[in-house]
């Protein structure tokens, strides 16, 4: 019970990050994912949005909108799970 407890508790704040990022548009990009993905998302997933949600504003957003090549380091399947998502939307 405690371990689904502390993973809901992940995923709240996980949650509530990907949806106050400051502004609107950062807001609509990773809170939609999030709403469509977090659930399913497995314990090295969660970890790796959660790096992801640590990450400047602008460079996700660029990454997103292709204006910036997402960086060597960055690339994992969340990421590629973003930008799949809004190619979609």
């Amino acid at each position: 019970m405690a371990e689904a407890d502390d993973r809901d508790s992940r995923t709240k704040r996980l949650h509530y990050r990907a949806w106050r990022r400051g502004t609107l548009e950062m807001d609509l990009l990773l809170g939609r994912f999030a709403d469509a993905h977090l659930d399913a998302m497995d314990d090295g997933q969660l970890a790796r949005f959660e790096v992801l949600l640590n990450q400047p504003d602008p460079d996700i957003h660029a990454w997103v909108d292709g204006r910036r090549e997402v960086p060597e380091h960055q690339k994992n399947d969340i990421v590629e799970m973003i930008l799949n998502f809004h190619k979609t939307q």
